[in-house]
């Protein structure tokens, strides 16, 4: 019995940006339309055509669900596979000899990839993630000499990430010196969103983030506060007081601790959460100038606190404990945590490695939602840090800026611990991954 190859078949959204294709291709995509998919078919038609295809993403870890994608549905004509070295090879004898080679590539802090290799088709996702004034120049002396020679084509793909000029992705989609054809396809476009699903999406998600992420438009974050003030008080307008009955109370602890940085400090935030109406309520924050080797002495501060608070909000469950950046001083104060039997516990790596303006697109959900709630106490407590007296909690979260470059200029200790206990409390984020 012959065997056969099946690819995944292009629905009419995709059916439509392959007919009006040119050699080089742009597609803006919004989420789930389908552009792994895609990608897939368009570098495995190349492979079994006894091609060779150049797959190119950020990250590694972007390229590993198409290349084991690629690997299955290749299997009947599969030579060889290494994961480790990101490369598929087609056998050369048999039905189904092609000899059809791809390999994969990731570009963040690799100048040379794909250099000295020939392609007949490259193809590129989540662009718009790669490292700013990386990717112009790999695209140009690296990626794009590869197909040369052989005068293939480039598909690139990417959810937009901001309205910034900056970023390569933005510039393909926008200046013509790049030579690219701008396909359009928002999430709407795929049969297998449901139009009733992305209206339910479209209640939920902060607004700037369902224009980026299901209408895929190019959203400019630094113009407005990402955290509106009024999102997260009452209806009336007013913070609410602490609640008589709740699950659990728990901290967060960004322990940064590097002396001598204007902007660093170990900030911790109190909250209190009811599991049936998914709503979270901040409690309290401190602010300690404190480096790694005093953090010991002020855990158990932090946990009486817990306990006590657990104790005035009728938290059912008690206190859950501390969660603390496994980063710096969290890995000494959970050292010592382990040691001493206290409840602490490291704030998941996956979490921590999304950066801050993936953790606050996952937390403008359940912000916009108004199920983040600033306590009476909380919203108008106000202390002294860096000679400044303000409600710093507050403040860190209002001057919040999607995208800010020069975000690590300024003190947010506190926006941190805020969008990991909304993130841990709210949001299933590996399913959002």
């Amino acid at each position: 019995m012959p065997a056969h190859i099946h690819l995944p078949t292009f629905h009419p959204g995709q059916v439509r940006v392959f007919n009006e294709r040119e050699r080089f291709n742009v597609v803006c995509c919004g989420r789930r339309w389908g552009k792994t998919k895609m990608l897939t078919t368009l570098a495995g038609d190349t492979g079994m055509k006894g091609r060779n295809c150049g797959i190119f993403t950020p990250e590694s870890a972007q390229w590993a669900e198409p290349f084991d994608d690629l690997a299955e549905a290749l299997l009947p004509a599969l030579r060889s596979r290494d994961a480790s070295k990101g490369k598929i090879r087609l056998v050369k004898r048999g039905p189904l000899r092609t000899g059809g080679k791809l390999d994969f590539w990731h570009t963040n802090d690799k100048p040379l990839a794909g250099r000295g290799r020939e392609y007949h088709r490259v193809v590129g996702d989540e662009f718009a993630f790669g490292k700013l004034k990386q990717l112009g120049d790999i695209w140009s002396k690296s990626i794009r000499p590869t197909i040369s020679t052989t005068q293939g084509d480039a598909w690139i793909f990417s959810t937009p990430f901001g309205d910034d000029p900056d970023n390569f992705f933005w510039q393909l989609c926008h200046e013509p010196k790049w030579g690219f054809k701008f396909h359009y396809a928002p999430s709407s476009d795929s049969p297998y969103m449901p139009p009733e699903e992305l209206e339910l999406i479209r209640g939920m998600e902060h607004p700037l983030v369902f224009q980026q992420e299901y209408l895929a438009k190019f959203v400019s974050w630094g113009e407005t506060a990402f955290f509106m003030r009024e999102w997260m008080l009452g209806l009336d307008g007013l913070p609410v007081e602490y609640p008589n009955k709740c699950d659990q109370v728990f901290a967060i602890m960004d322990c940064s601790a590097k002396s001598g940085s204007a902007n660093d400090g170990t900030g911790v935030l109190y909250c209190a959460f009811t599991k049936h109406s998914k709503q979270l309520i901040l409690l309290d924050y401190e602010l300690h100038s404190i480096n790694a080797a005093f953090l010991e002495g002020l855990a158990p501060t932090v946990l009486a606190r817990c306990e006590a608070l657990a104790k005035q909000c009728g938290a059912r469950e008690g206190s859950r404990g501390v969660f603390v950046e496994d980063a710096a001083g969290g890995i000494v104060l959970l050292q010592q945590a382990a040691a001493n039997g206290w409840p602490m516990f490291a704030i998941p790596s996956d979490l921590m490695s999304k950066g801050k303006d993936e953790r606050a697109m996952l937390a403008g959900g359940p912000v916009y939602r108004r199920s983040v709630m600033f306590s009476r106490h909380a919203f108008d407590k106000q202390i002294e840090w860096k000679r400044q007296s303000a409600n710093h909690l507050l403040r860190q979260i209002e001057k919040f800026r999607m995208g800010d470059k020069d975000a690590f200029k300024r003190a947010d200790d506190l926006l941190d611990c805020f969008a990991y206990a909304v993130v841990i409390a709210l949001v299933d984020w590996r399913a959002a991954q």
